[in-house]
């Protein structure tokens, strides 16, 4: 079987792109642009992947990890300059290496595969990754010779009247016989307007060796969009949003506007989940079959439980149970553990606290660093007063435990299994078990005072 080894570009600034954060870092839905060509070519199940970095190297290493080896281009001087970089890894070995640019995030595995096969099936040196465009102003044209290999590629400002009426254009992507790659390269020269080695004068100097250079046409003009400016990478979201969403559809998820839900690339959904219009999905989130979300609701990194419905709210870096009901305008902070069967109604916020099966807060409350139990119910406006200013405690209310509304759990404290709290405490020592617990002043009614207030005034 023939060794395969990716080459990634991704040393250039971007400074059409006008922005502190280095190009290739820019997210396409969520995750950086260099990131998602990485992933798709790693899974054509390479031998090697070698990233040329430039600027912001550090940054790019420390996202992509230990993913890819990488190259430092001290000086960006050009595209055959930047995949010489590479030589001290690959120089020498048998195989097939692909070029890709870092800045096109749309190009999928399947095209990969389909290049990588084409290339090897035609024995190329080269192969050139194309496609078809009906205006194809400012690109390099691919001419072809009667046999179809491919003769040159001419850019457009370098093209005759015959030439500027082709339309199909080189994307950038190539793959490559390794060996002769970087015999090639050693003759690229940079005799140019730039002063910079260019990567497709390598075609040039193999089709003069009288060396196959073959051409693999790609129907799908929109995978090989490269990001440049601020527009292109809205274009780029887009498309990857669409291609996203028709994924989870077609394996039987439910997207009512699919034009107005955003899913993450890692987010997994499964059957007979329905999804509302202006939902967020990001993150590594799981969502379970028959759950219903949205709409206008925010969902990062939770596992979202069967037949749950999460209406009008945000919930972050938690576990949410089976036949849960979440909302409208209810706030699930990082670290929340919520069982089966729990209502968090409106304006709810938890966090960091888990709620047992059966519990309910149904409005107007804040739950923080509590461990509630099961069947408890807690009445509006209660709030677990967690906070002393410099520590956080805990508040524990056990199984079976009912709090009345406008209570006040200053913690560390305890509510025993199946006591009261009435409404309107402010609770500050352990309630025991089975217990009725009032903690607020006794009421005194002054009869005739509301008169004598109003002569006042």
């Amino acid at each position: 079987m023939v060794k395969r080894y990716a080459v990634i570009l991704a040393a250039g600034q971007g400074t059409r792109m006008k922005s502190k954060l280095y190009k290739v870092l820019h997210p396409v839905m969520g995750r950086p642009m260099v990131q998602h060509v990485i992933d798709q070519v790693k899974a054509v199940q390479l031998d090697d992947m070698v990233t040329i970095v430039g600027f912001g190297a550090d940054k790019v290493v420390e996202k992509i990890g230990d993913a890819s080896k990488f190259v430092v281009q001290e000086e960006q001087l050009g595209t055959g300059h930047a995949v010489q970089q590479a030589e001290e890894i690959l120089n020498g070995k048998d195989g097939t290496t692909i070029v890709v640019c870092g800045d096109t995030p749309l190009i999928t595995d399947e095209t990969y595969q389909a290049l990588f096969n084409h290339h090897e099936k035609e024995g190329a040196k080269a192969t050139i990754l194309t496609t078809e465009v009906l205006n194809p102003t400012g690109y390099g044209r691919v001419i072809r010779n009667e046999s179809g290999e491919v003769e040159r590629i001419v850019e457009h400002k370098d093209a005759s009247v015959q030439e500027l009426r082709v339309n199909e254009i080189n994307t950038g992507t190539y793959c490559f016989d390794n060996k002769a790659l970087f015999e090639a390269l050693k003759e690229v020269s940079n005799d140019n307007a730039q002063g910079e080695y260019y990567l497709p004068d390598v075609i040039e100097i193999l089709r003069n060796k009288r060396e196959k250079v073959s051409a693999f046409l790609t129907p799908n003009f929109e995978e090989t969009l490269g990001i440049n400016d601020r527009v292109a990478l809205a274009q780029a979201e887009q498309v990857m949003k669409k291609r996203i969403n028709e994924k989870h559809m077609r394996n039987g998820v439910t997207i009512i506007d699919p034009d107005n839900t955003y899913i993450g690339p890692d987010v997994t959904i499964e059957q007979d989940v329905l999804i509302h219009p202006g939902t967020i999905i990001n993150g590594e989130s799981t969502i379970k079959t028959n759950a219903e979300i949205g709409p206008h609701t925010e969902i990062s990194n939770c596992m979202i439980g069967e037949e749950t419905v999460i209406k009008q709210s945000v919930a972050n870096d938690s576990q949410i149970g089976d036949r849960v009901k979440i909302g409208p305008f209810a706030h699930i902070r990082p670290e929340a553990s919520i069982g089966n069967e729990v209502k968090i109604g409106n304006f709810v916020e938890v966090k960091k606290s888990s709620l047992g099966d059966k519990s309910k807060v149904s409005h107007l409350s804040y739950i923080g660093d509590a461990d509630v139990g099961s069947n408890v119910n807690i009445g509006c406006g209660t709030i677990t007063v967690n906070y002393d200013g410099k520590n956080k405690f805990l508040t524990t209310i056990e199984d079976d435990a009912f709090i009345g509304c406008n209570s006040n759990l200053i913690a560390p404290v305890t509510v025993g299994k199946g006591s009261y709290v009435a409404a309107g405490s402010t609770i500050t020592k352990n309630v025991p078990e089975d217990s009725l617990s009032v903690a607020r002043a006794r009421q005194t009614n002054k009869e005739g005072y509301a008169s004598k207030i109003k002569n006042r005034k």
